[in-house]
């Protein structure tokens, strides 16, 4: 099957170039180069496309703001943000708001078809999780005393409150609960969800678990223990009957 991509950046030379090299190795592009349009364009026709590359600086919207628009109309969305060396704090924002990739301009177009190639990679072979307990949706799964709803994005806690996750959270809570009470070391984790284990992905994982932590805190079944100089382990009380 051929992979659809949305492609949205004003730069009419970079853009043209990208589009051509990524045709060429048989994906198929819709290059935008305004916010506006490319938005107008995925409500309508957002389940055709597999990955989104996106441009930070766009003449009619941030690209932030562009990306949570992006995932209002479809939460499972994979997004790649582009940006210079120098955005450090806008690569880390980009991530926070459901990004699961980013390229450094100036980049190299094989490194771009590389990371499209093992997003959807992955994304395809993620096996589907079925609780031990019943077996509910795929779209649903329960674990200790606690709920992740997939397709929504959310994560229903202990103390029955409902909170949003980026996809990479949701990405990370399913990865976790497939693996209960076992150690899981931190380049596992990278390179199986994300295809990568580069320094900046991995401080980013540790974003992701201290926010993760923060959401299992009141929990009485569940935690997140670190394996010094290894990864974690993904503790779920047995004596809950949710393993998963």
């Amino acid at each position: 099957m051929i992979t659809k991509v949305l492609y949205v950046e004003d730069e009419a030379d970079l853009g043209n170039v990208t589009q051509q090299y990524l045709e060429l190795m048989d994906f198929e592009v819709t290059w935008f180069t305004a916010a506006r349009p490319a938005l107008s364009f995925f409500e309508k026709h957002s389940s055709d496309y597999q990955v989104v590359i996106l441009d930070i600086q766009l003449p009619d919207m941030n690209g932030f703001d562009l990306a949570e628009q992006l995932l209002a109309v479809d939460p499972s969305a994979y997004l790649i943000f582009l940006t210079s060396r120098k955005e450090k704090e806008q690569r880390l924002q980009g991530l926070k708001i459901g990004a699961v990739d980013y390229i450094t301009k100036p980049f190299d177009a094989d490194e771009l078809v590389l990371k499209v190639r093992n997003m959807v990679k992955h994304r395809g072979k993620l096996p589907a999780v079925v609780p031990v307990e019943t077996k509910r949706s795929a779209e649903e799964i329960s674990f200790g005393d606690m709920r992740l709803r997939k397709s929504r994005l959310t994560l229903s806690l202990s103390d029955n409150r409902t909170v949003s996750l980026t996809q990479r959270e949701a990405e990370l809570i399913e990865y976790f609960c497939r693996r209960p009470n076992e150690i899981i070391r931190r380049e596992d984790i990278l390179k199986d969800l994300w295809g990568d284990d580069s320094y900046f992905l991995g401080r980013s994982l540790d974003v992701f678990i201290s926010r993760l932590r923060k959401l299992f805190r009141e929990s009485d079944t569940v935690r997140i223990e670190n394996v010094h100089g290894v990864g974690f382990v993904f503790t779920v009380d047995a004596s809950s009957g949710k393993l998963m």
